[in-house]
C-alpha cells in the first residue's frame, strides 16, 4: 500500500500559476505510475495527467494540455504538478493517485479504477 500526501493547493488568480506536491510512501516509488486527478464543484472526478515509473512518459487530459506539466522526482518520492495560465474551471480539489505500472503505455491510465492508491486531495481555488 501507498501513502499519498498532497500540498500546495490555494487561492490564485486567473492566469497565474500553482505547482502541486505529492509525497508517496510505503512502497518503491520508482515502480508506481503516477497520475493527478480533479474534482470540481458539482463534478465528477476526472483524470488530469500521468506519468510513467520512469517518468520518460507523460499523458494529459485535453483540458489541461499546454497549461499542466506532470513530473517526478524518484529520489525524493515525489510527483508534480505544475499548473500554468490557471482559469477558473481549473477550480477543484486535486488528487494523486499511484498504482504499480504493469502497461507500458501511459495514457492507458487515465481511469479511477487504474489507480489504487490516493491522496487527501488539495483544494485549488481559480478566482475571476
Amino acid at each position: 500500500q501507498v501513502q499519498l500526501v498532497e500540498s500546495g493547493g490555494g487561492l490564485v488568480q486567473a492566469g497565474g500559476s500553482l505547482r502541486l506536491s505529492c509525497a508517496a510512501s510505503g512502497r518503491t516509488f520508482g515502480s508506481l505510475a503516477m497520475g493527478w486527478f480533479r474534482q470540481g464543484p458539482g463534478n465528477q472526478r476526472e483524470y488530469v495527467a500521468a506519468i510513467s515509473a520512469s517518468g520518460g512518459a507523460t499523458d494529459y487530459a485535453d483540458s489541461v494540455k499546454g497549461r499542466f506539466t506532470i513530473s517526478r522526482d524518484n529520489a525524493k518520492n515525489t510527483v508534480y504538478l505544475q499548473m500554468n495560465s490557471l482559469k477558473a474551471e481549473d477550480t477543484a480539489v486535486y488528487y494523486c493517485a499511484a498504482t504499480p505500472q504493469y502497461r507500458s503505455l501511459i495514457s492507458s491510465y487515465t481511469r479511477e479504477r487504474d489507480f489504487g492508491s490516493w491522496g487527501q486531495g488539495t483544494q485549488v481555488t481559480v478566482s475571476t
